[in-house]
């Protein structure tokens, strides 16, 4: 009896370790019962029956980067599945641009699972098919743009390549949330056109903007000189007036004073007798002093008529001696 007791006993601790199951947050365990799906173990305390049920055995590409830096892939079988969002860096690829140029680009994936049996039965070995798909896809899109749509679509690609997943992994069990294209490298030659063609253009540019900036300089030098000129003409012009309504105002005040002057000398010789006489010999005299000052004026004349302002000198005498 002891023996069979001891028996069953152990082979109770044995049902007992072989059936209990803890499985992680955030992690399931697809169980089958004699080959047959049965159910999904969530996270927590589980049991199973042992020899009768069990865990399904999963075949899984894993990426590691190994002591070299290189990145290695390889492939192991596990019995959980991880219900969290998964990254994985795909290796770098060549594609084929329209222009025919031979490009190498590197992507980054976010996927989730989202239903863990459809994850294991409805496709083998889920990360390698979803890398055999995103690459075949990214050949098919890259194929249909040229090499410069291709340098700055990165956006777009990573939008349509993500839309494309998603559907055609739905029936897996995954939601594709993000694509990322990480480098997009082309060959050495095209690299060392593009940055010549890159020197150029900014050559030309630094040119145009020289050209401008001598142009705005020219112009606002042009219009400086112009406002100067103006200015100065301006200036000029309103100098010219004053000194014009100077002379005007001068010359009406020298009118005013003479002829005050001269109604002075009329009145004064009113009683004496031709008075215009006397203003005639006087302006004369006048005259005749302002053309003999100059400097250059080296001979003394008498003009033709001064034999009759001396008369009338002679007559203006003889009018004072009579008053």
């Amino acid at each position: 009896m002891s023996v069979i007791l001891t028996v069953l006993v152990v082979f109770a601790i044995v049902i007992a370790v072989k059936g209990a199951i803890i499985v992680k947050q955030a992690e399931v365990v697809i169980v089958e019962r004699l080959g047959k799906f049965d159910r999904v173990l969530d996270s927590g305390f589980n049991f199973i029956i042992p020899f009768i049920e069990a865990p399904r055995g999963i075949y899984w590409k894993t990426v590691q980067k190994g002591l070299d830096g290189k990145t290695y892939s390889y492939i192991k079988e596990i019995d959980r599945i991880d219900l969290r969002e998964t990254v994985y860096d795909f290796p770098r690829q060549n594609v084929i641009t329209k222009d025919n140029v031979s490009i190498s680009i590197n992507a980054l994936l976010y996927f989730q699972i989202v239903d863990p049996k459809s994850a294991v039965y409805e496709i083998q070995n889920l990360p390698e098919a979803i890398e055999k798909l995103t690459q075949t896809t990214l050949r098919n899109l890259v194929g249909q743009i040229d090499l410069d749509e291709t340098l700055v679509s990165r956006d777009k690609i990573n939008k349509e390549l993500r839309t494309i997943l998603d559907e055609a992994t739905d029936k897996w069990g995954v939601k594709v949330s993000r694509v990322e294209l990480q480098d997009i490298i082309p060959p050495v030659d095209i690299q060392t056109a593009m940055e010549k063609q890159m020197k150029a253009e900014r050559d030309r540019r630094a040119a145009i903007l020289e050209a401008e900036g001598q142009k705005k300089s020219a112009i606002l030098k042009a219009e400086g000189e112009k406002e100067s000129a103006i200015n100065i003409a301006e200036g000029e012009k309103q100098a010219a007036i004053l000194k014009a309504e100077g002379i005007a105002q001068a010359r009406v005040v020298e009118a005013d004073g003479e002829q005050q002057a001269i109604e002075k000398i009329i009145n004064a010789l009113a009683d004496k007798g031709q008075p215009d006489k006397y203003l005639i010999a006087m302006k004369y005299l006048e005259t005749l002093k302002t053309i003999t000052s100059g400097e250059n004026n080296k001979v003394v004349y008498m003009p033709y008529e001064a034999t009759g302002i001396l008369s009338s000198v002679d007559g203006i005498k003889q009018m004072f001696d009579k008053g």
